[in-house]
């Protein structure tokens, strides 16, 4: 009997990155095992994609420094890279809006027989283009022969899905219905229990996949920058090549951390004032 084809799978991972830390390369590693372990799938790429400064986070230093950030901490990997499309728009993203345009990429790429292992990927589209691309093909990601794409993401990202005004119900049933969630636990947090709580996360659990993670290190930007305040060392919590870039261009201080402070956060401003789209 011939042995079924595996399902190529892209991870992609959006946030801050502020600054990206040993902990969010390892997502990537404790994903691509579990995913390949299933006998299922096999992972591909691995994507990076840090979000703009008009998300307004509380600390969140300019766009550029994280996305260069990433590429130092990334140059070693032979199969996870840093996109900065997301971090260069105007204006913030929602998070389904940047799957779909990753989608339409991976969907270009395979109509040009081009190996998603090495692909170059396309020039970026504009996000109308994109968006109309992904209306047309939302459903070629179950083709065999199409690389599936996934968010990655920690814990606290899912449980984020319950928090009133941050998500779209319309954006979540995209994400997990449509491509699905590979999320990494952490201390303290009930991934299986919010989900089994959750309807519409309930409905879609067989597109998510939990990580166990037990090898338990709560390691975190927020710590991160903690550290670099106090004037504590970092040492061995991001890659050497990130702490090198954080010395040199003096990043996160006091007054970095007061970016923002007195902004509310992008989604919060778009939902709760009735102007999401």
């Amino acid at each position: 009997m011939a042995l079924l084809e595996k399902t190529k799978v892209v991870l992609l991972a959006c946030g801050s990155f502020n600054p990206i830390t040993n902990m969010h390369l390892r997502m990537f590693e404790l994903a691509r095992d579990h995913l390949e372990d299933t006998g299922q799938y096999r992972v591909v790429r691995g994507i990076i994609s840090p979000v703009g400064d008009a998300y307004k986070k509380k600390g969140l230093i300019e766009a550029y420094h994280r996305v260069e950030m990433a590429r130092l901490a990334t140059e070693s990997s032979d199969w996870i890279r840093v996109d900065n499309w997301e971090s260069q728009q105007n204006e913030w993203l929602e998070t389904a809006k940047v799957i779909r345009h990753h989608h339409a990429e991976l969907l270009t790429a395979d109509k040009n027989n081009d190996d998603v292992d090495s692909v170059k990927f396309a020039k970026r589209r504009r996000l109308e283009e994109t968006e109309c691309s992904y209306e047309n093909t939302c459903c070629s990601h179950t083709r065999t022969d199409t690389a599936q794409l996934k968010l990655l993401c920690g814990a606290d990202v899912l449980e984020s899905f319950g928090v009133p005004n941050l998500w779209k119900q319309e954006d979540i049933e995209e994400i997990v219905g449509r491509h699905g969630l590979v999320c990494i636990t952490r201390c303290g947090t009930d991934v299986d229990k919010f989900i089994h709580q959750s309807d519409q996360l309930w409905k879609h659990r067989k597109n998510i996949h939990v990580v166990k993670e037990w090898v338990t290190n709560d390691i975190s930007a927020t710590h991160i920058r903690r550290a670099l305040r106090r004037g504590q060392s970092i040492r061995y919590l991001l890659p050497d090549t990130v702490v090198n870039y954080i010395q040199e261009h003096c990043l996160y201080n006091i007054e970095s951390e007061q970016r923002n402070a007195d902004v509310v956060l992008a989604p919060l401003q778009r939902y709760s004032s009735g102007t999401g789209e």
